[in-house]
């Protein structure tokens, strides 16, 4: 079984709470505090995970004031409930994305206990980028979509140069980007890597430094590579998957996510608007065929 999630301080006043192994819906969040005032990055899957995150946070810091989706995702939003009293911030499409799946992402792990509490929208919601103040310390929240999906958000805490990535960038785990962009991942990373920041907190994985971007883009550059030469070729992202093996992907959690990326990969190279919508149960499917026709690995 995995280790039980930790706090750590990454900066005076910041920490990440992270989710071992880090795998499907097992993600991380962060807590910016300062006077007396609290802001809370991403609210976990379930509701135990939820309680155990609001816990975790009150122990060394307020109540939150703020909660922050970086994204819509359910194991990034379907803890808000457990924040009562706190304003949710999230991108427009996030909010959007939320309204209309609801908690569909459930179904896709029917043996996971996710708990009772209902779906809490953003109240607060932007398009480009808007800084929240906790208490004198700015959190610059900038969208960053399509990315690993169309409605991204990262936080920057520029005095302490903490990024908070979201799952634009998921150390010691595979990239997903069937929901967004492989090209506009790497325009991502590309603006991120200026920011020039010291700490990175992804979505999901352990803390890291910068080169988490340049481990996500080694991986991204290398499945373009792979998607290119497949199209030539005339094979599907599936079969081209198993040619090419893991490649980068080795090591990494969950990398049959390789499958899902290329599916992008293949969307984008004939032309295709980033970020358009792909069904994603056929592309789940080919990922585990990928897998040896075994169930793709949730813990949460």
């Amino acid at each position: 079984m995995p280790a039980e999630p930790y706090l750590c301080e990454v900066a005076d006043g910041v920490y990440a709470y992270v989710q071992p192994d880090g795998g499907w819906c097992v993600s991380n969040a962060g807590v910016v505090s300062s006077a007396g005032r609290t802001a809370v990055i991403d609210t976990a899957a379930t509701e135990a995970r939820a309680r155990a995150l609001h816990a975790a946070v009150t122990s060394v810091a307020a109540a939150p004031d703020i909660v922050v989706n970086t994204h819509h995702h359910g194991d990034h939003t379907f803890g808000n409930a457990a924040f009562p009293g706190a304003t949710v911030v999230a991108h427009r499409e996030a909010r959007r994305e939320m309204e209309t799946r609801g908690a569909a992402l459930r179904a896709v792990w029917p043996e996971v206990d996710w708990g009772d509490m209902d779906l809490v929208l953003p109240s607060l919601t932007f398009e480009d980028r808007l800084t929240v103040h906790v208490a004198d310390r700015p959190l610059q929240l900038r969208h960053v979509g399509p990315a690993h999906t169309t409605n991204d958000v990262i936080g920057w805490l520029p005095d302490a140069r903490v990024l908070f990535a979201g799952d634009v960038v998921m150390p010691g785990c595979a990239p997903f980007v069937l929901m967004g962009s492989l090209e506009g991942t790497l325009r991502a990373l590309r603006g991120l890597r200026a920011l020039g920041p010291r700490t990175v907190v992804g979505g999901h994985g352990e803390v890291a430094g910068p080169e988490a971007l340049a481990e996500a883009e080694t991986c991204l550059l290398w499945t373009r590579d792979v998607a290119a030469e497949a199209v030539r070729s005339g094979l599907t992202p599936l079969e081209a998957a198993r040619e090419a093996g893991p490649g980068p992907y080795a090591g990494l959690r969950d990398p049959e996510r390789l499958v899902a990326n290329l599916h992008r990969a293949f969307q984008e190279a004939a032309g295709g608007v980033l970020g358009a919508h792909l069904p994603s149960a056929p592309v789940f499917r080919e990922m585990v065929e990928y897998n040896g026709g075994r169930p793709l690995r949730c813990l949460a």
